[in-house]
Formats: C-alpha cells, structure tokens, sequence
C-alpha cells in the first residue's frame, strides 16, 4: 500500500505539471488581448504596448512560464545585484518586494524628473526618503541607467532622461505620458512552487490569497452539500435497488431522473422564485460584505446548497440504484439465499459492501466537480467560489489566476481519486494495492 500511494502522488506531481504547460499552450494560441480589455477600446498602440512590458507580457512564452513556475526574483536579483526579499504589509493580505542593501536595509526606489529617490524602510514601518543619484551607471551607449525595485513590486531599469512610458493617472482614468524613467520591467514573483504563483492581470491581487478564499468560499458550499447529499443519496438507492420494480423504487428512480435531467440554472431560478420571492424564507443572493459573512448570515447559503443537492441527489441515488441491483442478482447472493442465511444479514453483510464501490467512485469525481464546476449555481446566487473565479480568470486569459486554478483542480482530482482506491481495500478485502 506505501509503494502506491507513493507512485501515486508522484503520478500526482507529473500530472499538475502537464496540466500546467498544456493550459498555459491553450491560453497562448486562444485570442484576446489582456492589454486591450484593460485599457478599454480607446487605447492606443503606445499606450498598449507599454502596458503589456510593464506586466512582462513582452517576454517569451517560455519565460513566463518558468516565472509561474519558478518564479522570477532570482532573475530580477542578478540585474538588481542585491538581494530580494518580500515582506507582508502589517494588517493586509498583501506582500511588498524590496532590495536588501549593503547595510542590511530595505529600499526601494522611484523617479522624480532626474532624481532617483530611495525609500528605506524602518524599524517602526515609516519609509524615509532620500535622493540616491550615486547609483547611476553609464552604459555603452552612455546613457544612466539602474535596475532597482519599484513601488509596485517589479524590478525595473530606469534610463536617466529616456523615452517615455504611459502610467495610469492618480484618479485611475485617463492614462497620460512621463518623459523618461522606466525602459524594462520584470513582475516579481516567488513561483507556484514556492506558494506565490503571481499577481492577478484582472483584479491587480495576488492570485494565492483570491484562489485560498474562493477555494475556502466554495468549500464550504460543496461541502454542506456533500453531507446532506451523499448520505441521502446512498441510503435511497440502495432502498430502490432492494426494492427493484416496486412502487417504492418507480417513485424515487423517476424523482432521481426528474432531479438530475433538469439543468441547474432552471433549478436554481425556480427556487429563487418560490422561497426567496414568493415565500421570502431565505435571501435569493449571496451578498459577501465581508471575510465572515457566511457565518454571520449562514441562511444565504441555504438556496445554493438546495440547487446542489436537488441535482447531485438524483444523480448518485441512480448509480447506487443500479450498483445494488447488479449486486443482488450475483451468484453468490443467490447462494446465500439457497443457504437460508437472513435476508437483512445477506444485504449488510454480503451486498452492501460490493454494491457501494460503484458509488463511491462517482462521489470522489463529484468532489472535484463540486469544488470547481459550480460555475452556473455561483452565477445565479453571485456566489464568489472557486468556478465563477476560473470563468472569469479564463474570459480574461488571466494566465498566473487559470494556471494556479489548475494546479488546485488537478490535486484535487488526483487526490479524491486516491482517497476512493484507499476506501476500497476497506469495502472489498480481496483488494490489494502492490
């Protein structure tokens, strides 16, 4: 059993990695343009081609993907000739990048006109500033330039007097031209590998802290969902599966069916209709006003749950319906009745166990689904979960946000799978793992 599990997380590990170049392959060749839906159709060619170096969208594909997955600091320090750190901002979900100076200071930098000015960072958290023109160098060409890290967490190469580059205005509309200053720009970042896949092109946010919290949102949903469901859902197929062309086994397979074939969205609307406008019991959105909403209102839940459950029920009430009804006509339950063995002793004893192995490998595929596939119920309630993320992510060819994404979907893809095959050596003894 230690030997497969161990081949299996190693299979595990190939298998993020495969996913992670063939999703990065697949958001390369799709069209879009992220600089364009930033900027809006109004941009001009200039004010879009800068943009995109500032967010390294400038550099090869290659290079971008080895910055997802090893990051880019260790590339941005043999430029900068410092060594990098990155620090969380006390009271904030946010990291900020600085330059470890000779004298074991933090510092940063920006451009005022011709003016290089460092910001230090204290003991007590204020930043002190200073102008730091001894650090220009001159280059072949003779003009004075300098890699050092900037406000905004990238390292960069100022040019004294250079060519302009088009910023964002303070108001955060129009975008308006600076004369001079930064040429080359290299986003920092520590690498999924290292848990820092890289900042958000849609929202500007560290993609770890938004993925934890929609994994954390949709976690919850999924799995208030997968205890009222699975148990239920077990429980009444194998009370169909024992009573096989019963009226009892007619209602539910044909109450299952209805569940299952009828789309989520209409499941989900008819709900909101009835029970949040008609009969106003519950909220028919989920409003997040804060990191503790869904404790603190915990029945916004209850119409996304209630849309899950009336879809999985159906479906895996169906499965165990049949796994039970294929169980029961085996040899060795009719031999157990030739025995004369008790009908509920055959049923526990000898059935139940084999008619559950179906089920549970339908259950441990739903989980991945329940996690990541809820895009069509967290648009309804505006539910802020891991699947509205990824539609989004995806929309925007948001490549560090869909990347990590998959990287959590494969894991627990690969992971569920895992717990299913360890489950069964307990439901079927003769199942051995080498």
């Amino acid at each position: 059993m230690a030997k497969f599990i161990v081949r299996r997380l190693l299979l595990m590990v190939l298998t993020m990695f495969l996913v992670t170049i063939i999703v990065f392959i697949i958001l390369e060749i799709t069209p879009g343009n992220i600089a364009r839906r930033i900027l809006g159709p109004f941009a001009t060619p200039e004010q879009e081609e800068s943009f995109r170096r500032q967010l390294g969208l400038d550099q090869p594909a290659y290079m971008r993907y080895l910055n997802f997955l090893i990051g880019s600091d260790w590339r941005a320090e043999r430029l900068v000739g410092m060594p990098l750190r990155r620090i969380k901002r006390p009271g904030t979900e946010f990291y900020e990048w600085w330059a470890t100076n000779k004298d074991d200071a933090l510092i940063r930098w920006k451009l005022e006109g011709e003016d290089l000015i460092a910001l230090r960072l204290q003991a007590n958290g204020t930043v002190v500033e200073s102008i730091d023109n001894d650090r220009w160098q001159t280059d072949e060409a003779g003009a004075s330039t300098f890699w050092g890290i900037d406000l905004h967490d990238r390292a960069v190469l100022w040019t004294r007097g250079g060519q302009g580059y088009w910023v964002r205005s303070k108001g955060g509309g129009w975008w308006v031209e600076k004369a001079g200053g930064p040429q080359k720009w290299i986003p920092l970042q520590k690498g999924i590998l290292r848990g820092d896949p890289g900042i958000s092109v849609q929202t500007g946010r560290p993609v770890a802290g938004t993925l934890f919290r929609r994994l954390q949102n949709s976690g919850i949903l999924a799995g208030l969902a997968f205890v009222i469901v699975m148990p239920l859902a077990l429980v009444l197929g194998l009370i169909a599966g024992l009573n096989e062309g019963k009226t009892l086994d007619r209602i539910l397979s044909i109450g299952g069916l209805a569940g299952t074939s009828t789309p989520s969205f209409a499941t989900g609307i008819f709900l909101v209709l009835i029970f949040a406008i008609w009969l106003r019991l519950v909220p028919g959105v989920t409003v997040f006003a804060s990191q503790r909403a869904i404790l603190e209102k915990p029945e916004m839940l209850v119409l996304p749950v209630l849309t899950l459950a009336l879809v999985e029920l159906g479906y895996v009430l169906r499965i165990t319906r049949a796994s039970m009804v294929e169980v029961m006509r085996s040899d060795y339950i009719r031999t157990a009745f030739l025995k004369g063995l008790p009908y509920w002793r055959i049923v526990f004893k000898h059935a139940l166990r084999n008619a559950l192995m179906a089920p549970i490998t339908v259950i441990m595929l739903h989980v991945n689904w329940l996690m990541g596939g809820l895009v069509v119920v967290e648009a309804i309630f505006g539910f802020p979960g891991l699947g509205n993320y990824i539609y989004k992510a995806g929309l925007w060819k948001d490549v560090f946000a869909v990347e990590a994404a998959a990287v959590v979907m494969v894991f627990l893809a690969v992971g569920t799978q895992l717990v299913a095959d360890i489950i069964y050596t307990f439901l079927n003894p003769r199942i051995r793992y080498a």
